[in-house]
């Protein structure tokens, strides 16, 4: 872990999905900057453990506890959030970053997995939103924290964009939350919530291992990315603890690529 900072001292953060991979990175990078951090875990309670005792270690202004809440249930968000006001007075960023992929060819896609992907997504990406945006307008402005009234990072995909057989149900949740999170940017701007995406592209994570860990799946990944290298987690976490302070305080209802230029549509590079 690097130098801490402080541009995110005094504030409180939920990460969800939090206990692995971008998750992980993510909560790191933002306890890094002197915030508390609600480490958000669904199975993994070893991991978000180690999560938060690491950042509270290393956070010179604030402290990290973990916290079980499946995303796709209303009661166990507003709980996981109660909580955190509870422990920590407030929450001023939220990072809804849980997310999971069922694979089909949409013909044989059961509706179960379409609609659990979805749940978990798009709705537990709502249903974090929400209270956010309800505890921040409770709240009220915290200028000696934050030119925002509060910041909502959704994590997205490139797949917001770039269509993707066999996986309809995931790009159609990712796809979904460019409307999410310009609806509220369009709707809260005014009262200075500020709400962007992340949208990773391929980023090396235990989810993907299969293709980073064989060098004949990498190098053909590399085909697809302009900067020939695949994305780690800690490029997701310096972007999220950027977005997170006022060095953005104007941006907002946009999504930010972090992909290598995947989005390019490298495939055109000799005219298709």
């Amino acid at each position: 872990m690097q130098k801490p900072n402080t541009r995110l001292a005094g504030q409180t953060c939920i990460v969800t999905g939090g206990s692995s991979g971008i998750g992980a990175a993510v909560a790191m990078a933002i306890g890094q900057e002197g915030a508390n951090v609600v480490v958000n875990y669904h199975s993994d309670a070893e991991s978000a453990e180690q999560i938060a005792h690491e950042i509270s270690k290393h956070n010179l202004c604030g402290d990290a506890i973990p916290f079980k809440c499946d995303v796709s249930k209303e009661d166990q968000v507003v709980d996981m959030f109660q909580k955190a006001i509870n422990h920590f007075g407030t929450v001023d960023i939220c990072i809804p970053n849980a997310g999971i992929q069922r694979d089909f060819p949409l013909h044989e896609m059961p509706l179960k997995e379409w609609q659990f992907v979805i749940d978990v997504n798009l709705t537990g990406q709502f249903l974090c939103a929400r209270e956010a945006i309800r505890e921040f307008l409770r709240r009220g402005p915290r200028p000696d924290v934050s030119a925002s009234l509060g910041k909502i990072i959704h994590m997205s995909s490139v797949h917001e964009v770039i269509p993707w057989a066999g996986h309809a149900n995931y790009a159609a949740s990712k796809g979904g939350l460019v409307m999410l999170m310009q609806s509220i940017c369009q709707q809260y701007a005014p009262q200075k919530v500020r709400c962007n995406s992340i949208a990773p592209g391929a980023i090396k994570t235990p989810i993907n291992q299969e293709v980073w860990s064989d060098p004949e799946s990498l190098e053909k990944l590399y085909d697809l990315i302009p900067y020939k290298r695949i994305g780690i987690p800690d490029d997701i976490g310096s972007v999220a603890a950027w977005l997170a302070s006022d060095e953005s305080e104007y941006i907002n209802g946009t999504t930010i690529f972090v992909d290598g230029g995947m989005t390019c549509y490298p495939g055109f590079t000799e005219n298709g």
